[in-house]
């Protein structure tokens, strides 16, 4: 039971790394939470630094995810990584490390899927970037990407996966709430390289 629980905290230490912050300050000299959304996920760092500060902070949110999630084999426990994967991503939402103020936990949920059910995680990435290509919004694709990862559970009838995946996505749903309203009002901001 100690093990159990000690995995589980490591998981949410895990997600807590605000790996946007640490390469901002590190290479940049910026906090990026004073620019652009404020937030420390891998869009706000693609506006504020660029491009390959951008797909830096992205993979490192998403290796994140996948390491969590694995901790249960790699320590033997008895738990489903879709938990430790959950626990990270709150981590990245609410992380220790940077005052509670972190992603909105796109890249670290897609890194969870990674490991868990890697057919979904190419299945919705390739639905994210099909809706990023039409809509140009990151985050309309973002919630688009986690509905597309509930279907798919449901299609394939895993119900583990599917409540792991329905609680991701209301969760980035519920994180992106402020979009859904700057995308009502043509606000939102949308990308100039796709």
């Amino acid at each position: 039971m100690v093990q159990i629980i000690l995995v589980l905290i490591l998981a949410y230490l895990l997600g807590s790394i605000p790996s946007g912050l640490i390469i901002g300050k590190a290479f940049y000299k910026t906090d990026i939470r004073q620019h652009g959304s404020g937030n420390l996920g891998g869009t706000n760092t693609f506006r504020t630094l660029g491009v390959k500060a951008g797909i830096a902070v992205t993979l490192a949110d998403i290796l994140k995810g996948t390491l969590a999630a694995s901790l249960p084999y790699l320590f033997h426990v008895d738990i489903n990584p879709l938990l430790a994967g959950g626990l990270a991503v709150i981590g990245h939402t609410y992380p220790i490390f940077a005052g509670f103020r972190g992603g909105k936990a796109v890249a670290t949920s897609g890194g969870v899927l990674l490991l868990c059910a890697p057919f979904m995680f190419i299945t919705v990435l390739v639905v994210f970037f099909l809706g990023l290509y039409i809509t140009k919004y990151v985050s309309l694709s973002s919630m688009i990407a986690g509905l597309c990862a509930v279907i798919y559970a449901i299609i394939i009838w895993n119900v583990p996966l599917l409540i792991a995946v329905s609680l991701l996505a209301s969760f980035v749903i519920y994180r992106h709430r402020a979009n859904i309203k700057r995308i009502i009002n043509k606000t939102e901001p949308k990308i100039k390289w796709l």
